[in-house]
C-alpha cells in the first residue's frame, strides 16, 4: 500500500490546525519542505512552524531539506520529533556518506533527494547507507508544479537496482502528484507519495488522500 506525505508547504497556514487534523486522521506522513533561499530560489518555513506542527503531530514528520548546508540542524530536526530526514545530494556533495550517518545516530530514517537534472545511478555508492530516496518530480524550490513524466523511468531504474542488492530501501516522490498519476507511480516502484496542491487544494481533501493512496 503506498503512503502519502501531504507536502505542509500547501497547507493553509492561517488555519494550520485544521490541515494538521486532515494529515492525522488521513495522512501516513507529514511532509515537511525546509527552503533556505539559497540551494532553491524559495524560503518556505522554519523551527517555529515544525515545532507547531510536532506539536499536534500523531503521524511520522519526514523534513526535506532544500538547503546549502544540511548538516547544520541535524540535530534541532531530531529535538522536534522528525522521524525521516532527507538532504539533497548536490548540496552534501563529498560530505554525503558522514551526514547520513549523522541522521542515523540522532535516530532518524535517513534519505537522500536528488533533482529531476541528476542522474539516479549518482544515488547507488549511497544506497546500502539509506532508508529511502527522494526522487524529484518537479525542481525543488515551488510548490504547484506539472509532474515531470520521465520520472517514472527514474523510478524503475532504482528500483531494479534496489531489488537487486536486495536491500530495504523505499522510494518517496514528490512533485505534481495526485490521483490521476499516481497508479503509475506505483507500479513504477513508488512507496511514499508527497502530495501538496492536490490534497489542500483539493474540494474534500479526505478523498483526494483515499485516492492517491493506491493498491
Amino acid at each position: 500500500m503506498i503512503q502519502v506525505a501531504p507536502s505542509m508547504l500547501a497547507a493553509d497556514f492561517l488555519h494550520l490546525e485544521k490541515d494538521v487534523e486532515l494529515v492525522n486522521r488521513c495522512g501516513d506522513i507529514f511532509h515537511l519542505d525546509i527552503m533556505d533561499g539559497s540551494f532553491v530560489p524559495n524560503i518556505s518555513y522554519g523551527f517555529p512552524v515544525v515545532h507547531a506542527i510536532a506539536g499536534a503531530a500523531e503521524r511520522p514528520m519526514d523534513a526535506h531539506l532544500m538547503i546549502v548546508n544540511p548538516g547544520k540542524y541535524l540535530e534541532r530536526f531530531a529535538a522536534e520529533g522528525v522521524s525521516m530526514l532527507s538532504f539533497h545530494l548536490e548540496a552534501a556533495g563529498e560530505d554525503t556518506e558522514e551526514l547520513l550517518g549523522r541522521v542515523r545516530s540522532l535516530g532518524m530514517k535517513a534519505g537522500l533527494a536528488i533533482n529531476p537534472d541528476v542522474p539516479v545511478e549518482n544515488l547507488f555508492p549511497y544506497l546500502g547507507s539509506l532508508d529511502y530516496v527522494l526522487i524529484m518530480s518537479v525542481f525543488a524550490g515551488f510548490g504547484g508544479q506539472k509532474f515531470i513524466e520521465g520520472t517514472l523511468d527514474r523510478i524503475r531504474t532504482v528500483k531494479r537496482e534496489i531489488r537487486r542488492r536486495k536491500l530495504n530501501v523505499l522510494i518517496e516522490v514528490d512533485g505534481g502528484i495526485g490521483p490521476n498519476n499516481a497508479p503509475a507511480l506505483s507500479e513504477a516502484g513508488a512507496d511514499i507519495l508527497v502530495a501538496g496542491s492536490s490534497v489542500f487544494k483539493a474540494p474534500d481533501p479526505d478523498e483526494a488522500i483515499r485516492y492517491i493512496r493506491v493498491p
